[in-house]
């Protein structure tokens, strides 16, 4: 990779909403220090409409909590497209996800179609897993993708 390129990062509802998870402290902290990294401009950040929305859904305090935390940063805003879509849909059509989760393939499919490399969450049950994990190696290889590595926030850590 050159000096100058830097990784390109998506974040999904998970990350920014762990900023604020008084019930899973060490994961907040580990959050909190992944989002200094952020803050210092040392990634380029990706997210989509569909986190906003989820955020947006979140009770008042803590949404106006999790807005105020996403001013912090730099990152561009990936619209969902028919092409997000449609690739999203084949997480469902090839087993990968069930259409409950449909979110979740939106996240998936939006970083893949931004060019991300990769997509940082703490939902283990949805994302973070073998399964989803080999699904979507899957289907980007047959789409002419390139890879999309999955992994929690704290990846970032030791990426130095």
């Amino acid at each position: 990779m050159e000096a100058d390129s830097k990784i390109k990062v998506y974040l999904d509802t998970s990350v920014i909403s762990y900023l604020d998870q008084k019930d899973a402290p060490a994961e907040m902290d580990q959050t909190h220090q992944v989002w200094e990294k952020i803050k210092s401009g040392k990634y380029d950040v990706y997210i989509s409409d569909v986190v906003l929305r989820e955020l947006n859904d979140c009770n008042e305090e803590k949404k106006n909590k999790l807005l105020k935390y996403l001013k912090e940063i730099q990152f561009q805003t990936v619209e969902i497209t028919d092409k997000t879509m449609k690739l999203a849909e084949k997480f469902i059509d090839f087993g990968v996800l069930k259409k409950k989760s449909f979110d979740d393939c939106q996240h998936i499919a939006a970083a893949i179609v931004s060019d991300c490399d990769i997509i940082v969450s703490w939902n283990f049950k949805h994302i973070v897993n073998v399964k989803t994990i080999r699904g979507v190696k899957v289907i980007t290889t047959m789409e002419g993708f390139k890879d999309l590595l999955i992994y929690q926030p704290t990846a970032l850590l030791e990426e130095e």
